[in-house]
């Protein structure tokens, strides 16, 4: 990366520069490869954060299925964390997870997991493997709150065999010619999955982030206090192909232990851990042994740690420099924090970073953890909360006595409630997957590059104004 006929003077955040356009010999977006090749496997540069209201089981297999990584948070008790990471390994990986009801549960069970928007539905089944029917979500839009699943269900059951699905295309050809838009998938008349015309065609558009074994590559991360060697050990055990050492801030000496607590083990997984924000920090984790460093403090959205604290620097500037170093190291960054627009990525890749962490991005998503809710105009939203604030404080330590519990609050900082619409236009990881990937392989394809080496080596990359940023937006209203 170089910058445009200028040179900095100060600090810089993502809305402070722009990607100058350059002769480019790539003749297709879709030819360009996104694979960070940072050890995780992952196909895509994309990585959901670590946060309690951000990623669950569920939104880590659809990640992964489409070449991102989940990292389930260290709050779960080691039981959850365990069976969370077995259960991303358990599904499918050419078809969706079913969500699956039983037949008495009722119409608003359902719309407290699935929108009524076209395109998704549920699967209906006592036991979980036999078939009694489907209902997509637009009939659920239809229904009384109250009526039961199961009398919902009318005339014949229709299904997919998954020898009939062999790839993605074959199954949206399968499914236009049998006027579908949503279905059930089957194998040896079980339960295996579901598909719609647009999964199928994401599976065609998509390599999915997968281990050695065929199945669902996902991370999980682990604090720095306590047993940190006994709990990584663990999860490696479980499955997880990703361990990340997380703390607010990562460059202390209890982060430097945890690392060389868990490189001691010899895992042979990747080991990221941070968060920094300077060279200094890259190279010391790096010599205690991770393979990854997190860079970001205070870009989040919930995160209040710059206001309360002073404490954080601007991530553009922060990836690039840290990047840079980890680069001399034989290491790789990942950018947390502080992107709204599919830009912000791209940028963060142009200053260095292997992937992109997203957080309350993705916390407003069907896939995402917790319950969907109305408020009183009728929009659909979840709640999101920073892994600092009094609400994960409390979640974090509620086993501890009421004293000890009350220490901590005390000191608690970060937004504990707020509301993530759901976008109705895209309500799924997936289509804000779409819409990510889709602007960042632009970018690329305007550097001249077809991988994110190359992108690296190629962008240019300017700084604007405030107006100029402004400039660069989209009229929300009419002329």
């Amino acid at each position: 990366m170089e910058f445009y006929e200028t040179t900095p003077r100060h600090d810089l955040t993502y809305s402070d520069v722009f990607l100058v356009p350059r002769h480019s010999e790539v003749g297709s977006r879709l030819s360009v490869s996104l694979a960070p090749r940072d050890g995780t496997g992952a196909t895509i540069p994309i990585v959901s954060a670590n946060m309690n209201s951000v990623t669950g089981p569920r939104l880590a297999a659809t990640l992964a299925r489409r070449g991102g990584l989940g990292v389930l948070p260290q709050d779960l008790t080691a039981t959850d964390l365990d069976a969370a990471i077995r259960w991303v390994k358990d599904q499918p990986v050419p078809f969706d997870t079913p969500l699956l009801f039983r037949p008495e549960q009722t119409v608003t069970d359902a719309l407290r997991q699935i929108p009524a928007i076209q395109g998704h539905g549920i699967v209906i089944s006592e036991d979980g493997a036999t078939l009694l029917g489907h209902l997509s979500s637009a009939r659920l839009a239809t229904a009384l709150p109250d009526a039961r699943l199961g009398d919902l269900l009318h005339g014949s059951v229709t299904w997919i065999d998954a020898d009939d699905a062999p790839d993605g295309r074959a199954a949206f050809d399968l499914m236009v010619s049998a006027d579908l838009e949503f279905a059930p998938v089957l194998r040896d008349g079980a339960i295996v999955g579901t598909l719609s015309r647009t999964s199928a065609l994401r599976d065609t558009l998509y390599a999915p982030a997968l281990d050695s074994d065929g199945r669902l590559r996902v991370a999980a991360a682990v604090g720095i206090n306590g047993e940190v060697a006994e709990r990584a050990a663990a999860l490696v055990r479980a499955g997880v192909d990703v361990l990340v050492l997380d703390t607010a801030h990562g460059h202390q000496d209890g982060m430097l232990r945890a690392i060389r607590a868990v490189k001691g083990l010899g895992l042979d997984v990747p080991i990221v851990a941070g968060n920094v924000v300077t060279t200094a920090g890259v190279r010391d984790l790096v010599a205690a042994g991770a393979d990854i460093v997190k860079v970001g403090v205070g870009p989040g959205a919930m995160c209040t740690t710059r206001m309360m604290t002073a404490v954080g620097r601007p991530q553009f500037s922060a990836v690039l420099e840290t990047a840079g170093a980890a680069r001399e190291l034989g290491a790789h960054v990942w950018a947390d924090g502080g992107v709204r627009y599919p830009r912000d990525v791209a940028l963060a890749l142009a200053a260095g970073a292997a992937s992109v962490m997203i957080g309350s991005w993705f916390a407003g998503t069907i896939e995402a953890p917790g319950a969907l809710e109305t408020d009183a105009s009728g929009r659909l939203y979840k709640e999101s909360w920073g892994m600092a604030s009094t609400k994960a404080v409390h979640d974090r330590f509620d086993r501890l006595d009421p004293y000890e519990l009350a220490r901590k609050t005390l000191f608690a900082e970060g937004i504990s409630s707020s509301k993530i619409y759901l976008d109705p236009l895209r309500p799924s990881v997936e289509d804000l997957l779409d819409m990510i990937t889709s602007g960042v392989r632009s970018s690329f394809t305007y550097a001249g590059a077809s991988t994110v080496a190359e992108f690296q080596r190629n962008a240019l990359v300017g700084i604007q104004s405030a107006a100029g940023y402004e400039e660069g937006k989209a009229l929300p209203i009419s002329w």
